[in-house]
């Protein structure tokens, strides 16, 4: 079933109601308090120039827990070479500007429009969204953004990552996940290389409960 939103009020409907491919609402805006709200139920907006706000509920999620996460041996060489330095918020603006400029197999432009850039960025001045950030000397080289939830503010949901240089992408994700600052991560979509360092799918509901517990 899908909903129709409006600009008066941030209410959502039941992501359990959402229809088969994950589509649930159409419409609304994406004030800050708009997107707390849809996090909080476990519904992100994606959509491009060419549509309206469209509001997202699939029904499995792919997630990672961090006590899950696989390291490979060639990327445990490159921890411990510390050729790259890892942040955090120091640069969320060229983050997710990297990252809307990134090309992506099999799609054409971008979902991260500039309507997104700035609400996210809004999102981040306000304590609700991070980034982590990978520099090859001074250059940024990698990074990813996402949102902070949940009941207790222990789950991040990852938007995008980019890389400019050899795993450093991947480099942020493992910074990520042994930083014991989140007990679950919201992949969102489905990817090889991220099943391969440990992440799964769950149901729906399984999600939604670990937002909440």
């Amino acid at each position: 079933m899908l909903f129709q939103l409006n600009e008066e009020d941030f209410w959502f409907p039941d992501p359990l109601l959402a229809e088969e491919d994950g589509l649930l609402a159409i419409g609304g805006d994406l004030k800050t308090e708009r997107l707390r709200c849809a996090y909080a139920q476990g519904i992100f907006p994606w959509y491009d120039e060419s549509t309206p706000i469209l509001w997202y509920a699939p029904p499995n999620r792919f997630i990672l827990l961090p006590q899950d996460l696989r390291i490979s041996k060639s990327m445990r060489k490159e921890l411990r070479s510390n050729s790259y330095r890892i942040t955090y918020n120091s640069a969320f603006a060229q983050v997710i500007r990297h990252c809307a400029l990134s090309p992506r197999k099999g799609q054409q432009g971008t979902w991260i429009t500039e309507d997104m850039q700035t609400a996210y960025i809004n999102l981040h001045q306000e304590g609700f969204a991070m980034s982590v950030e990978v520099w090859k000397k001074e250059q940024l080289v990698g990074g990813l953004y996402g949102v902070i939830c949940g009941k207790r503010n222990h789950v991040f949901c990852g938007e995008s990552m980019f890389s400019l240089a050899p795993n450093a992408s991947k480099l942020a994700l493992i910074e990520l996940c042994t930083s014991n600052r989140f007990e679950l991560i919201d992949c969102q979509i489905e990817s090889e290389h991220l099943r391969s360092m440990g992440a799964k799918v769950i149901p729906a509901k399984s999600y939604y409960q670990l937002l909440q517990t």
